[in-house]
């Protein structure tokens, strides 16, 4: 049984304590005895003070006294221009209508017992229980409050650190990385200066700017040319929306989870709202300064919505055929130089897991009893083969009722629009079916229960194919190009509410959904949109606004920092058989920073966002009682980087001799950064 424990909230006033003479930084200084023994101090940076971060400094502060001489000291930099806890992304100032997609009491930064880690367990509030009455265990924060929770987090860490250990945080940039001739690290920061001596280095960095390519360039000069308005891809919260004026034509291309922020942004934003009918139904009433809004995407539809939250914080699926078994088999094939195939080998595994929930749910709705003996024996038969199709007539169960991934990918398959009407007409009843099955939960509900597998199994499929656990074009036309959207379409969508509310906007007029294979062409002046799959469905635009996030990709990255590692030679992109996946390229826990030559750097570690594409879905948040991935990359990622501090065991290096590492570490102190380019991509 779980021993619930309650956590205040208040944060005592932190202490102040002077800066060191040209630094502008929070110091946080627990009381530390002077000894003329005492060993010497060491250092280390941690770049990026968002989520990742702040864990990162949790695991460091929990692990210190393990790891470090009783008498040690050490002081951790870390280094991010936005405030230290919620980063950037998660900053508190940013409108209240840009929400989290998980529910508060699946919100955590703190470890339990079910995370696999090597430093101890430091229990602490999830983000519902810190909020102590605020929000629902199922209520959907805002995104600002879950940044005050980490603001909470941090400060709490930093306070609450053990004897010997400093926290520095630094509102400034880094912006470069050198090694010192015994190896330590220097670290450039944009203000000017430098933080030297650092034992080790923690990149941590979410979401970071990318460059334009071709496809953003093009729109760009044509909204330049001819006084039009063009959004990239970008966080939200990080876009001026306020020059478009009211009633003005705004196509949003992307229909998912960013979309559905900009559809806030410029309706309630705007000071319209939504009423709740007699029939049930949101109805919108707008302000009259919302534009006139058209969206669409390559699929057409918005992603589908999240089942009402029926699991607590900590239940989730528990595979029956994604076991740890069949994990290690992947991998010891893998590591072998006999990487599986996705679509042929795991694909059919995870459908089998997800078709098996659902059709679980359907039999045992009104007689549970039925549930186990189906599953049983729906198990035992080959996924797709005509065994499945006679165990389904044995329970009863009716053909149109029967799982069609055709079908939930492709709701409109089979269906032909005469003109936007008809289009419209069975859009707001695809809405309104989504939202109905959504209210009926992610247990309960046959539907959502089986996405909701989707999400529970994120786990287990990136033990199979991080680090090279694909072959190179299956993890690029299999997962990458495949998969990867197809999850995100339905299993990581928005609260039901706001299927409601897109549903009330359709209605209302204010906001029309074009139809899928969304086409956008420039024509005098202008951008027209349509759907070649609905008769008339053209309109004609000024504002084209790329509704959806930057793609993380090393080989076009605007960060200054890891621009200038690529430039060097000191981090290269992460490659598959010959296929660049655009990930910041580590080793294997605890995540070594990888050269060009693929040496690891003993000092340099990176996980989180940069490194999407040798580790899948990154950008996931931290849950409690699942053994969250992030909770114990950071431990580990941490732990290393203390060994590394107190020059205990020395990392190993890979396959090469440490003097070709020294040797390469020299050649490229003797070479300028600025005798190097950066690859025209």
């Amino acid at each position: 049984m779980r021993r619930t424990v309650r956590f205040r909230r208040a944060v005592r006033p932190l202490p102040r304590v002077p800066p060191r003479p040209g630094a502008s930084v929070l110091c946080f200084l627990p009381v530390v005895s002077a000894s003329t023994t005492d060993p010497a101090p060491v250092s280390i940076a941690v770049v990026g003070a968002g989520p990742r971060g702040t864990s990162v400094l949790e695991r460091l502060c929990a692990s210190a006294p393990e790891l470090l001489s009783p008498d040690g000291q050490l002081t951790v930099h870390v280094i991010d221009p936005a405030p230290p806890g919620p980063g950037r992304v998660w900053r508190t100032a940013q409108p209240a209508e840009l929400l989290m997609n998980t529910v508060a009491c699946q919100v955590t930064l703190f470890t339990d017992d079910s995370v696999d880690c090597s430093g101890p367990v430091r229990p602490g509030p999830s983000l519902h229980e810190w909020a102590d009455g605020e929000l629902g265990p199922d209520d959907y924060p805002t995104r600002a409050h879950y940044g005050r929770y980490l603001e909470w987090v941090f400060a709490k860490t930093a306070r609450e650190a053990p004897a010997g250990v400093r926290v520095e945080t630094h509102a400034a940039r880094a912006v470069r990385l050198d090694d010192a001739p015994d190896g330590r690290q220097s670290l450039t920061l944009d203000d000017g200066r430098t933080l030297s001596g650092l034992a080790a280095v923690v990149l941590a960095q979410g979401h970071l700017p990318v460059a334009a390519d071709t496809a953003q360039l093009r729109p760009a000069a044509y909204a330049e040319r001819h006084g039009l308005r063009h959004v990239p891809p970008a966080n939200p919260a990080d876009v001026d929306l306020s020059g478009i004026t009211p009633d003005e034509p705004v196509l949003l291309r992307g229909l998912g989870l960013n979309f559905f922020d900009h559809m806030a942004l410029l309706t309630t934003g705007r000071g319209g709202r939504f009423d709740r009918a007699d029939d049930g139904r949101l109805r919108y009433v707008p302000s009259g300064r919302e534009p006139r809004l058209y969206a669409g995407s390559r699929r057409g539809v918005p992603y589908q919505a999240r089942g009402d939250n029926e699991k607590g914080p900590y239940g989730r699926h528990l595979p029956h055929l994604l076991t740890g078994e069949t994990i290690a088999r992947f991998r010891k094939h893998a590591d072998s130089g006999e990487a599986p195939d996705f679509l042929t080998e795991i694909w059919p595994l995870v459908a089998k897991e997800v078709e098996t929930v659902y059709y679980e749910a359907l039999v045992g709705a009104g007689k549970p009893e039925f549930a186990p003996p189906f599953r049983e024996r729906f198990l035992a038969t080959p996924h797709g083969g005509p065994q499945e199709a006679a165990v389904l007539d044995e329970f009863g169960v009716a053909r149109e009722e029967r799982w069609s991934w055709d079908r939930i990918s492709r709701p409109y398959a089979g269906h032909s629009f005469r003109d936007r009407d008809a289009w419209r007409d069975w859009l707001l009843v695809h809405l309104w079916q989504d939202a109905a099955q959504a209210a009926l939960g992610n247990v309960a509900g046959p539907l959502k229960a089986a996405l909701d597998v989707l999400r529970d199994l994120r786990n287990e499929l990136r033990r199979i194919v991080d680090h090279g656990g694909l072959a190179g074009p299956s993890r690029r036309d299999h997962l990458d190009r495949w998969y990867t959207p197809l999850n995100a379409f339905l299993s990581i969508g928005p609260p039901r509410r706001r299927i409601e509310e897109l549903a009330a906007l359709v209605e209302e007029g204010v906001l029309e959904v074009l139809g899928p294979r969304l086409e956008v062409r420039e024509e005098r002046g202008v951008w027209v949109a349509c759907s070649p799959e609905v008769p008339g469905s053209a309109v004609r635009v000024t504002t084209l606004v790329e509704a959806r996030l930057p793609v993380p990709d090393l080989r076009r990255t605007a960060d200054q920092l890891l621009a200038r590692l690529l430039e060097a030679g000191q981090c290269r992109p992460h490659t598959v058989d010959g296929y660049e996946t655009g990930g910041l390229d580590v080793t294997r826990r605890p995540y070594r920073v990888l050269d060009r030559q693929g040496r690891a750097h003993p000092r340099r570690f990176a996980f989180g966002v940069p490194t999407e594409g040798v580790h899948w879905v990154t950008a996931a948040g931290a849950r409690p009682g699942v053994d969250s991935v992030t909770l114990s990359d950071a431990d580990a990622v941490a732990r290393a980087a203390l060994r590394t501090a107190a020059g205990g065991t020395r990392p190993r290096m890979r396959p090469r001799a440490e003097a070709d590492w020294l040797a390469f570490t020299l050649r490229d102190r003797l070479s300028p950064l600025s005798e190097h380019s950066l690859p025209n991509t």
